[in-house]
């Protein structure tokens, strides 16, 4: 039996994996989780084979969550579950400690197939993701930042041109808590100019 966790926050996405392990008898789905926090704190205490892992979560980006539970649970066979199939996101999930990625529209026997072989300790890439992967030896030596989803709120705002004020009002936040942020965004893109920010996470297709 190979027993599974999932960390997403999309109840759609859960639902549908729910009902695709119900009729296979070697998938346990053990629990599911929301936040990456939740599953941390989960994980200190349960046996566990194989975590389903979405890249963007609510508190914290999905290739930080996979390095630190492959540091903390060697022993974890990780999947990244996405809606991202760009092969710079690929790489650096991979690179983090996954052992297989597959995109959210994903056939469920490709789905399953990933649970099955990973458990063994085998690769898997789903076909579209073997495809990217594939056609990317131009984009080899790129390593996508990953955004929280408030970044990318607020980036989504910057570039439709509302000022920090506005930015601030149409998301309850403070005008600091902007300006915080779109700081980080240009540190994590290693950038010194919000523009390049925006035209950088477009090409990444992260907008």
């Amino acid at each position: 039996m190979i027993k599974v966790i999932i960390i997403d926050d999309h109840p759609i996405v859960i639902d549908g994996l729910k009902n695709l392990f119900f009729t296979h008898e070697d998938i346990s789905l053990i629990e599911s989780y929301k936040l990456g926090k939740e599953a941390i704190d989960a994980l200190k205490g349960m046996d566990v084979d194989v975590i389903l892992l979405d890249i963007n979560l609510p508190d914290m980006n999905g290739i930080n969550l996979c390095s630190d539970l492959k540091r903390n649970h060697p022993g974890l066979k990780i999947i990244a579950l996405s809606l991202h199939n760009e092969h710079a996101v690929i790489r650096s999930m991979l690179q983090n400690g996954a052992l297989g990625y597959v995109i959210k529209n994903a056939p469920g026997d490709e789905i399953l197939e990933a649970i099955r072989t990973v458990a063994r300790g085998q690769k898997y890439l789903c076909s579209a993701t073997r495809t990217t992967m594939a056609n990317a030896e131009a984009d080899q030596h790129i390593t996508v930042p990953l955004i929280t989803r408030r970044e990318k709120e607020v980036l989504q705002l910057i570039g439709k041109g509302l000022t920090t004020q506005q930015v601030a009002d149409q998301l309850f936040i403070s005008p600091h808590t902007v300006e915080s942020h779109r700081k980080k965004l240009m540190e994590k893109f290693e950038v010194n100019n919000i523009i390049s920010v925006i035209k950088l996470a477009t090409d990444y297709r992260l907008l």
